[in-house]
């Protein structure tokens, strides 16, 4: 072989995004241990935000373009699956609301806005308690996916979020997608909608901005690792376990909030799992724990991510 011909030509390793950092422009390069310190409101180290998912799962499922997880998986129909689901709104809800005020834990509000369109008297006892809602979707069946459709995805984005301002009575700002499955579109149409912050990506432990062309969006990460349901239904852990793990993540985060500057923990619940009878008392453990710490600070997703944003503009200054 010739020497011509063996040779590689010298566009091929230029590259326009051959930097350090990302191959990207939707977020910038930061180490976490290399960013300025973040105090919280009232002098605290540690926010803690408490995350709980109220689902609708149809009972008659698309599964477009894949079985959303925890959903309907025996021949139809599914009432097994299908209600232990709905034990959730139905029962365990309420527990978890006993549960909250008992430690004085301001939630956020995860809700599918069909669900929220269909128990009107769900959405009155959160709102008498509480917290901040967010939009998680139209439904769990409703998936937002690479190759979707960008007009049927924008129209499921608009109607999620329309309707649940609607029912809610305040503003949404922020969106968890069911499964938390996007599109390539997805922060665009979040924003274009008025959406400020999005749950879905869990690459960090504090607030980031992240870019869209409608503007900015705010990614606040979830934390999937200690998610009740991940822990106990994918990783087959006990409940024990699950509160071990909870446990062992807060002190870590607090120490490392105390060394290196503000920390945020982020907890996701589901009331279908642990707000049974058998599991409650776990629950009330976590919360115990958290709620016996002067550094911590627990607030919702909202009132995070401005106090961080404040933060940053006055470092900026």
């Amino acid at each position: 072989m010739s020497s011509k011909s063996s040779s590689l030509d010298k566009d091929y390793l230029t590259y326009p995004w051959r930097r350090h950092g990302y191959d990207h422009d939707r977020y910038d390069w930061s180490m976490l241990a290399e960013r300025p310190p973040v105090q919280w409101p009232g002098g605290k180290t540690l926010a803690v935000w408490i995350n709980v998912s109220l689902q609708f799962y149809p009972l008659s499922q698309r599964g477009v373009p894949f079985k959303v997880p925890n959903g309907m998986t025996m021949p139809y129909p599914d009432l097994r699956h299908y209600s232990l689901r709905d034990y959730g709104n139905r029962v365990g809800i309420y527990r978890m609301l006993a549960a909250f005020e008992k430690h004085g834990i301001r939630p956020t509000w995860a809700i599918n806005a069909q669900l929220a369109e269909q128990t009107p008297y769900l959405v009155e006892r959160l709102k008498a308690y509480g917290g901040e809602f967010l939009c998680h979707g139209w439904n769990m069946d409703h998936l937002h996916y690479g190759g979707q459709d960008r007009d049927e995805e924008a129209e499921i984005i608009r109607r999620s979020v329309e309707t649940l301002r609607e029912q809610i009575g305040q503003p949404i700002r922020g969106w968890l997608s069911p499964a938390r499955s996007q599109s390539w579109h997805t922060p665009e149409l979040l924003a274009e909608n008025g959406i400020a912050y999005c749950a879905d990506w869990v690459n960090d432990d504090m607030p980031y901005a992240f870019a869209t062309d409608n503007g900015p969006l705010a990614m606040m990460p979830l934390s999937t690792e200690i998610e009740d349901q991940f822990v106990m239904c994918q990783n087959l852990h006990s409940e024990d376990a699950w509160v071990e793990q909870v446990k062992d993540a807060f002190d870590f985060l607090l120490q490392e909030s105390r060394e290196q500057g503000g920390r945020m923990l982020a907890l996701s619940l589901h009331p279908w799992l642990v707000g049974q009878p058998h599991r409650i008392a776990c629950l009330e453990e976590v919360l115990a724990h958290i709620a016996g710490h002067d550094e911590v600070w627990q607030a919702p997703a909202g009132e995070i991510l401005d106090a961080f944003q404040g933060a940053g503009q006055e470092e900026a200054r």
